[in-house]
């Protein structure tokens, strides 16, 4: 049965909160936090052995630096009953919890970064969500040739 090819996703993170530095050193991570339902929605389609392109945002200047892989799916976000938290969701309930994440692992490190502006030259709005002017977005899917095109970029 041949195997299928992963699909591939874009994941924000403040280099100050949360760097590819950090992922790289930790091996792998909880990608919590996150609270936009179609952030959400777009993480439960993920499956294991998808791509992820690391983006650093909210810097100068921000854009893609890296690559991990989902390896775990589903897990309940702990930190939304976490009143210390920042991410602490008073509405959320542990019997009917509103957030989960996915566990990612480090791939590699980009020799530089994809900036935001070069994305824009390369590609239009409706080729890459990040670069689509208003969008907020922490998690985006990618286009497989798109992702192709990045990867070529960025190895």
């Amino acid at each position: 049965m041949p195997q299928k090819e992963p699909n591939y996703w874009l994941m924000k993170s403040e280099p100050d909160a949360y760097s590819i530095d950090s992922l790289k050193h930790d091996g792998v991570t909880l990608w919590d936090g996150i609270r936009n339902y179609q952030a959400r929605n777009f993480m439960r389609k993920m499956s294991i052995g998808d791509k992820v392109f690391f983006y650093h945002s909210n810097c100068k200047p921000p854009g893609i630096v890296g690559l991990m892989k989902v390896i775990d799916l589903g897990i309940v976000d702990p930190t939304q009953f976490e009143k210390e938290s920042k991410y602490y969701d008073p509405k959320s309930n542990i019997d009917s919890p509103r957030w989960d994440c996915v566990k990612v692992e480090y791939v590699f490190k980009s020799a530089k970064i994809l900036s935001l502006d070069e994305l824009k030259k390369r590609f239009r709005e409706e080729e890459l969500l990040v670069v689509k002017k208003g969008n907020r977005l922490s998690i985006v899917p990618i286009r497989i040739d798109i992702a192709k095109v990045i990867l070529e970029i960025i190895k």
